[in-house]
């Protein structure tokens, strides 16, 4: 089995490619199949995101490019700029992952976030689509900037009424 481990800036040919949803492309150690059916190994280093179009190598020099599979999102567009903002600021303070593209937020399909956002007089919208979520305000981060404490990668949110 064909092993993929290390993120390359730049190659000059590409062997294979590799499709991924996002939950797949924040694991650090997994099985996937390339485009062409192909098993191969996938270990990164933890804390790894692989995002589309980046580049990994692995035994005898293979290249391979991840590519965002299409997943169910949420796509959500408001009236205005200040209508956009603001359903930016409410998923931000539920700690969500959201991605922000011209026009629209994109999120995970979560039922309760949807009603908080049609509240806020959003419209949203079942689809079909690559997430590619902002990566945080800790990942690469500057040199000079150190967090205090590790900050976890994704994180539980428990709601009034769960267990």
């Amino acid at each position: 089995m064909l092993t993929l481990h290390t993120k390359i800036a730049a190659s000059e040919r590409i062997d294979g490619e590799l499709v991924l949803a996002y939950d797949q492309r924040e694991k650090c150690r997994q099985r996937a199949r390339l485009v062409s059916g192909e098993e191969i190994a996938l270990f990164t280093v933890r804390g790894t995101v692989l995002r589309d179009g980046d580049l990994l190598t692995g035994e005898g020099g293979f290249v391979a490019r991840v590519r965002a599979a299409a997943e169910p999102v949420y796509t959500v567009r408001a009236v205005d700029a200040r209508g956009l903002l603001r359903c930016a600021f409410h998923l931000g303070n539920r700690h969500s992952q959201v991605q922000v593209g011209a026009g629209f937020l994109r999120i995970r399909p979560d039922p309760v976030l949807r009603d908080m956002l049609a509240g806020l007089g959003a419209t949203v919208e079942d689809e079909t689509a690559p997430f590619e979520p902002e990566s945080g305000a800790y990942a690469g981060a500057h040199a000079h900037s150190h967090p205090l404490a590790p900050v976890p990668l994704r994180q539980r949110i428990h709601r009034p009424g769960e267990a």
